[in-house]
C-alpha cells in the first residue's frame, strides 16, 4: 500500500524545485570530496606519524648505546689515569739506585758481596 500512494505522488517540476535539487546534488559531492580529503590527510597524517615516531625510536636507540659507550670509555679512561699514575711512581723509583739494586737481588737474584740466596718456591708452602 506504501508503494501505491509513492506512484500517485509526483514531483512539482518548478525552477526552485530544480535548484533545490541541484543544491542538494552539490551538497552532497561537497560532503563526498571532504570526506575524501579527511581521509587523505588522515591517512598522510598516520605515515608521518610512523616516520616520526620510528626514527625517534632509532635516535633514543643510538643515543643509549652511545651513553654505554661512553661510560665504558670513562671507567677505562679512569683506569688508564691509575695505571698512567703506578707508572709515574715507578718511573720516580728507578731514578733512585738503592731501589733498582733491591729490584735486582729480588727480580734478578743479583746478590750483595758474600751473600746467600735462597729461592723457596710458592707452591709447596702447604706440603
Amino acid at each position: 500500500m506504501g508503494s501505491e500512494r509513492q506512484k500517485n505522488v509526483s514531483k512539482i517540476q518548478t525552477t526552485y524545485v530544480k535548484q533545490q535539487e541541484y543544491a542538494e546534488i552539490a551538497s552532497a559531492r561537497k560532503r563526498k570530496l571532504l570526506i575524501r580529503r579527511l581521509s587523505l590527510f588522515f591517512v598522510l597524517a598516520c605515515i608521518i606519524s610512523y616516520f616520526m615516531i620510528s626514527s625517534l625510536m632509532t635516535q633514543s636507540t643510538k643515543l643509549e648505546a652511545s651513553a654505554a659507550q661512553q661510560k665504558k670509555l670513562n671507567q677505562e679512561f679512569s683506569e688508564l689515569k691509575k695505571q698512567e699514575k703506578v707508572l709515574k711512581e715507578e718511573i720516580v723509583k728507578l731514578n733512585d739506585k738503592e731501589y733498582i739494586a733491591k729490584l735486582a737481588r729480588k727480580e734478578y737474584f743479583f746478590s750483595k758481596k758474600n751473600e746467600i740466596i735462597f729461592n723457596i718456591p710458592d707452591g709447596d708452602k702447604g706440603k
